[in-house]
């Protein structure tokens, strides 16, 4: 049996990728391996939106409905936030002083129990209850 490995992609690593900034490959090479069946991507519904807002507020991209349609093909699966979730992501905004959609990516993380792809210094809060696999740094 091939146990494919599941990571969480932050919408920092989404952004960072969009941008091609630094260790932005790392995000590519996850990608590709998720399309070819290796890797299990996922991402909150939250973190989702994060990347919606950002790169329609920036103008990021020159046609935005071409590029959000091609992100929601990309090799990840969005994960729906249940009343539960939502509690868990409170408790750490409760306690940690990091975005509250931060919170939705690292309450996730606990639940399916995977490692995070960031580049947000806010993660370094929570290295006791998540672990990270940081861009640029």
């Amino acid at each position: 049996m091939n146990v494919k490995k599941k990571i969480l992609l932050d919408s920092y690593a989404i952004l960072a990728f969009l941008n091609k900034e630094k260790k932005y490959q790392i995000v590519l090479n996850l990608l590709k391996e998720a399309r070819l069946g290796k890797r299990l991507l996922i991402m909150n519904q939250i973190n989702a939106g994060e990347v919606y807002y950002h790169v329609k507020k920036r103008n990021l991209t020159e046609n935005f409905d071409k590029f959000w349609k091609t992100f929601l093909m990309l090799p990840i699966e969005f994960i729906c936030n249940d009343f539960e979730l939502v509690i868990e992501a409170a408790k750490l905004k409760s306690i940690h002083s990091i975005s509250f959609a931060d919170c939705f990516a690292a309450a996730t993380a606990i639940k399916e129990n995977v490692s995070i792809v960031t580049g947000d210094p806010d993660f370094k809060k929570l290295k006791k209850k998540v672990s990270v696999e940081w861009l640029g740094y």
